[in-house]
């Protein structure tokens, strides 16, 4: 959720995510901030961490935006019903799940003491489902598509 906050924050982007509005203010700060533009040394070293922090805040934001989760959504649904839970990581409020077909999927927001009902339920896919893959923020993961 902090990293939600901190990339919202950068991009100005207050309650639910309009693309195109996204897309105009990356394309101004990328602008802004473009190393290119720097001849001072340091100045250029903080573009340079600057511009990457605008590209990955742009594509992580978009990836969780209701626009993208609509176009994927029977996609997805079809992976966490039809699929079982293949593996788990679990690192302070996010969940990155694993499923049989390959696709990876993170969860914001998820505590610790939720997670461990999740690894400790009977059938942690139907307790996913129930509790955790339709109610918390998600996104595919990029490890995923780096993977295949």
């Amino acid at each position: 959720m902090k990293r939600i906050k901190q990339y919202k924050k950068l991009f100005n982007v207050e309650g639910a995510i309009d693309l195109k509005k996204l897309k105009k203010t990356y394309r101004s700060l990328v602008k802004e901030w473009h190393p290119d533009k720097f001849q001072d040394k340091e100045k250029k070293a903080e573009a340079e961490i600057k511009s990457t922090e605008i590209i990955d805040g742009y594509h992580f934001l978009v990836s969780i935006a209701p626009e993208t989760k609509a176009v994927n959504l029977d996609a997805y649904k079809t992976t966490i019903t039809d699929f079982q839970v293949a593996d788990w990581r679990h690192k302070s409020m996010l969940l990155e799940v694993t499923f049989t077909d390959g696709n990876t999927f993170e969860y914001f927001g998820v505590n610790k003491i939720l997670f461990g009902k999740f690894i400790n339920a009977k059938s942690i896919n139907n307790f996913g489902r129930r509790n955790i893959f339709n109610k918390f923020i998600y996104r595919k993961s990029m490890k995923a598509t780096a993977m295949a």
